[in-house]
């Protein structure tokens, strides 16, 4: 059978977050090539891969307060600037990716994508289904859309892999970013996390390093523990990409793998 996974690789992982659009060759490269080595070695490995803005969109969009809604027309002319630091980093994603072997294919949200007031309504799965049909690696990324209520707005990468779930329903869902895991009080990995034990670990949940316009590790946590428990199918695993081999292991055993799992409570 078949193996769905949907990766992210956090913004703050590849790129320098604390700078404007600094991208981190060499972790970019080794990641591509860790993807890479994954899918040689599990040819039934079905991969989504998703990427943060980083240093690239993020600054761009706080600048311009996009998330909040777009109406005049230098908010408008803020919103392709948003677009257009997302598709940069994008390309660059792309070409670790291709100069590794791995042949992936960039699919932009913004295409597909409606909102309403800041919801994703809209967003076309069926080319993310057929490039997987076809043994192709899709690439999605957070971006900007347009909102029937705020005119327009900015998804996050996992806002988008969390509309595409609903159709095409993995089994894991894994993001990569700068820490070993969600980190307790006292710097220590927890190594579960259900809606059952978040009031325990909430007060440990910060934001997040450098410029985010999507909410940061507090967010992120609520966010995945709302998609377990409408896809109860699906487990969560959030680990350190900056450990050279984690990221191999982890897409071909992720029941095994470090760092922390949000999974829904009833399993």
């Amino acid at each position: 059978m078949d193996t769905i996974i949907f990766l992210k690789l956090g913004g703050s992982l590849i790129t320098d977050k604390t700078g404007v659009e600094q991208v981190r060759p060499a972790i970019l490269t080794r990641l591509a090539q860790e993807i890479r080595h994954a899918r040689a070695a599990n040819p039934r490995l079905q991969l989504v891969l998703g990427h943060g803005s980083g240093s690239f969109g993020h600054v761009h969009g706080a600048q311009h307060g996009t998330r909040q809604g777009v109406e005049t027309a230098e908010q408008w002319h803020g919103f392709v600037e948003v677009s257009a630091a997302a598709s940069r980093l994008n390309e660059l994603v792309m070409a670790a990716l291709l100069g590794t072997g791995v042949p992936a294919l960039s699919l932009q949200p913004s295409a597909s994508a409606i909102c309403t007031d800041g919801q994703i309504q809209e967003l076309a799965a069926r080319p993310v289904q057929m490039a997987l049909q076809a043994g192709l690696l899709p690439v999605v990324f957070g971006d900007v859309a347009f909102d029937t209520v705020r005119g327009g707005t900015i998804i996050s990468t996992e806002e988008v892999m969390m509309a595409l779930a609903e159709r095409i329903r993995p089994s894991w869902l894994l993001l990569a970013g700068e820490t070993p895991g969600v980190l307790d009080l006292q710097g220590q990995v927890v190594p579960l996390i259900t809606a059952a034990n978040l009031a325990e670990i909430a007060p440990a949940l910060g934001g997040s390093r450098g410029t985010d316009v999507t909410g940061g590790m507090a967010g992120k946590v609520r966010s995945m523990l709302d998609l377990v428990a409408a896809q109860p199918q699906m487990q969560i695993r959030i680990f350190s990409g900056l450990e050279p081999g984690l990221l191999q292991q982890t897409l071909l055993t992720p029941d095994w793998a470090s760092g922390t799992v949000i999974r829904n409570s009833q399993l």
